[in-house]
């Protein structure tokens, strides 16, 4: 069986002399590899389906078409990624909370003629389907609210009554979404352990689930899991201020679609999530 320090030898034309196991990695394992000149790449391991090549076009992308600071690509295949190392850890403080504001508003930024994506893209490893749309309402439901939900229940992971009820909400979205909105590039997956950071700076984003959509749904998701302190909602707002009912409204709402990911992934405590969610709203 080859082993992945030859696999690298045949990519790079180096061996690595060194294989140090690191953290993350919802799809398959990730790990340091060290070479004798001094150099180190990352090396992220999936088993056949995995769409690691998913991946690695989403941060090329980036790397192509923003300032985002994400890692180079070297190598991309369904099972194997090889990327460049970046140093960094956890982003902590809010010097580096400060440059993440800055960085997303200028990603925020740029702009598409539609929602969506020209390529269907991942999150948590799960299919995300980008199909351009020219109606935000309509893509925000349909392929983010009721697919997400349709699949987590199709895996059995979310009762069918709920289902009915996200359905429902679907329908009634016109009360409470904007009826116009600008597409944003977004990173798509803004947990922290997704954002590196060093010497007081943001040095990386990694793990994306890109796609063009309302930027309100990027920085929703960032409350779920406290992933910023208000800090970075007043720098951010320096460059874009948000709607009115953001924080009372909108986010529950968009709220509900990485919710439903990790219902379909994990199940347990998340169903009941989605539940008060849907509670708030009547449904």
């Amino acid at each position: 069986m080859t082993s992945l320090e030859d696999i690298v030898e045949q990519i790079t034309g180096q061996r690595p002399t060194s294989l140090t196991k690191l953290a993350g990695g919802s799809v398959g394992d990730v790990c340091r590899l060290d070479f004798a000149d001094g150099s180190r790449i990352v090396a992220k391991l999936g088993e056949d389906g995995s769409n690691l090549n998913i991946e690695g076009r989403m941060l090329a992308y980036l790397r192509d078409n923003s300032q985002l600071p994400v890692p180079e690509v070297l190598f991309a295949a369904e099972n194997l990624l090889l990327l460049e190392f970046i140093e960094g850890e956890n982003a902590q403080g809010d010097a580096p909370e400060m440059h993440a504001a800055d960085l997303l508003a200028a990603l925020h930024n740029l702009t598409a003629e539609n929602f969506g994506l020209e390529f269907d893209t991942l999150i948590g490893g799960l299919h995300q389907p980008n199909p351009p749309t020219k109606s935000w309402l309509e893509f925000f439901r349909d392929q983010r609210l009721l697919y997400m939900a349709a699949q987590a229940r199709d895996a059995g992971k979310l009762p069918g009554d709920i289902y009915d009820r996200v359905e429902k909400l679907g329908s009634r979205l016109a009360e409470f979404l904007p009826a116009t909105s600008k597409p944003s590039l977004i990173h798509g997956d803004l947990w922290g352990g997704n954002i590196m950071a060093k010497d007081n700076h943001v040095s990386a984003f990694i793990d994306p689930a890109i796609y063009y959509a309302d930027a309100e749904i990027e920085l929703a998701f960032s409350t779920l899991f406290n992933t910023f302190d208000k800090l970075f909602f007043t720098c951010y707002q320096m460059h874009r201020p948000l709607e009115p009912d953001f924080f009372e409204v909108r986010r529950d709402i968009y709220n509900l679609y990485p919710l439903l990911v990790h219902v379909h992934l994990f199940g347990g405590s998340y169903v009941g999530s989605v539940d008060m969610v849907l509670k708030k709203f009547g449904v």
